[in-house]
């Protein structure tokens, strides 16, 4: 599990260190899909109502009479922001990582998010210094079974986003995970990647969307994408761990009737929360996610637990494990607004310390279970040698 930075400040001041050597226009949108207005076709297929993040129907779907806008003088202030740190991005991730988290609490603007995103992850970095190496194993051949494992799954990644409408889109997608799987042979091609690269799609061009891939897969969530998931059934131990210190309640009702975490926080983790979450709160946990790591996850966890399962009375409404992975999937949206959302994570009492004790509490575990299983399994090989 990567580190966690326990300080949850989460104040700043609108009008603190303004960059005001920057030019007062606004900073060019840097989506690499445009949503467009109104209605539009591609490909022959009529797209209506075309949202701000491109989607055009669906549970993903933001209506804009719903949707919170900040005012454009306080969103100005904090793009001239982001500029002034991209720079001198490197003294500011050194010194003044503070600030930086703070304002990753807040959202980054939607104009800087692409940017924002690859200098946060270091893919930025990872592009720079393999110059033609994306190119290069576009121009493999790749294993067919996994070849053929992508090409099943191109038309399920968010089918109402104009990703999957476009010429473009799927060929993309396609490229960015099968150049994963050249990459990276030992664990090829995971379906949980799919909706990672698309998101990762919707905001820039395919390679540095592939680099910002690689940076997820081996920085952020080592392991989960490997044969077996081993790394996503410790981090299910470790969430269960600290229901049991923030919920216990909880707890107790979910240990009782046998709901393991692997049953409902997979495709949480796996997918960062992109099949869970209305779209501006994925967006929102993103941003987060990228600057503080793989703790956001379990903030995220925790509170959607509390949220499903913490209400007066609910836990007597879930008689059966049936009955709480029901309510454990289906979370109420109305209180998943990505304000609140990310003040919940914020307020919860745990600590860097407390997750790093229960991780190192769960490999232990692990170790002495996998210990105990070789010794059975020599113990039985010396009886039947004897015999």
């Amino acid at each position: 599990m990567a580190n966690a930075d326990p300080d949850r400040d989460f104040s700043e001041d609108e009008d603190e260190e303004v960059a005001m050597n920057h030019q007062a226009t606004a900073p060019v949108e840097e989506n690499h899909v445009q949503p467009s207005p109104g209605s539009s076709k591609q490909n022959g297929n009529a797209m209506s109502h075309v949202d701000r993040y491109g989607f055009i129907g669906g549970s993903q779907y933001t209506d804009p009479d719903d949707e919170r806008r900040l005012p454009p003088e306080i969103l100005r202030k904090r793009e001239l922001k982001w500029l002034d740190m991209f720079d001198d991005w490197e003294k500011w991730m050194s010194k003044r990582f503070k600030k930086i988290k703070e304002r990753c609490r807040k959202g980054i603007p939607p104009s800087l998010r692409s940017r924002a995103w690859q200098y946060l992850c270091g893919s930025r970095f990872l592009m720079e210094n393999n110059k033609g190496r994306f190119e290069n194993y576009l121009q493999q051949s790749g294993d067919p079974k996994w070849m053929d494992d992508i090409q099943k799954d191109l038309h399920r990644q968010f089918p109402l986003h104009e990703i999957a409408h476009l010429g473009w889109g799927q060929e993309d997608l396609f490229k960015i995970l099968k150049a994963y799987t050249i990459h990276n042979p030992k664990d090829g091609y995971c379906q949980a990647q799919a909706p990672i690269a698309a998101v990762l799609l919707m905001h820039m061009p395919a390679e540095q969307a592939f680099w910002c891939l690689v940076s997820i897969c081996e920085k952020y969530l080592p392991g989960y994408f490997s044969p077996g998931l081993e790394a996503v059934q410790v981090d299910g131990d470790v969430l269960f761990g600290l229901v049991k210190k923030t919920s216990p309640a909880i707890y107790k009702h979910l240990k009782k009737q046998d709901v393991i975490p692997i049953l409902y926080m997979t495709e949480w983790f796996m997918c960062v929360f992109t099949r869970t979450l209305p779209w501006s709160s994925v967006l929102r946990v993103w941003d987060v996610f990228f600057c503080e790591g793989v703790k956001v996850l379990f903030r995220v966890a925790l509170v959607l637990i509390r949220i499903s399962l913490g209400e007066p009375g609910t836990l007597s409404k879930c008689p059966s494990l049936y009955e709480t992975l029901e309510a454990l999937r289906r979370l109420p949206l109305h209180q998943l607004e990505e304000e609140g959302l990310i003040q919940e994570t914020l307020r919860l009492n745990i600590s860097e310390r407390d997750m790093e004790k229960e991780h190192q509490k769960q490999i232990q575990r692990r170790r002495a279970k996998d210990k105990s299983k070789d010794s059975g399994r020599s113990k039985s090989k010396s009886r039947k040698t004897k015999t």
